[in-house]
């Protein structure tokens, strides 16, 4: 089963990943709320919408836009919605 992991913590774990350009998705559902801090960052790609960001901290470290996601995307890219991906320091692992 996929798990997220930053610090040795496991921050989101699920079967229903959805996997999209190399990156898993993970249901919004699966990601621990209690670590995250909504962040003003956005990005645009072409084809799936507009990205929004979410900062990672625990125990005094912090990951700056470690995770995103698409409140809104385009049609092609439905699959995404209401799911959360990661980068930076979080590791994806089976």
């Amino acid at each position: 089963m996929p798990k997220a992991v930053w610090n040795d913590l496991v921050i989101a774990e699920s079967d229903d990943t959805v996997l999209v350009e190399g990156n898993h998705y993970f249901p919004r559902s699966a990601l621990r709320a209690d670590l995250i801090t909504d962040s003003a960052t956005h990005t645009v790609c072409p084809w799936k919408g507009t990205a929004s960001y979410h900062s990672l901290t625990h125990d005094g470290k912090t990951s700056e836009d470690a995770v995103w996601y698409y409140p809104d995307p385009k049609p092609e890219a439905e699959q995404v919605r209401d799911r959360v991906a990661f980068w930076k320091d979080v590791r994806v692992v089976d």
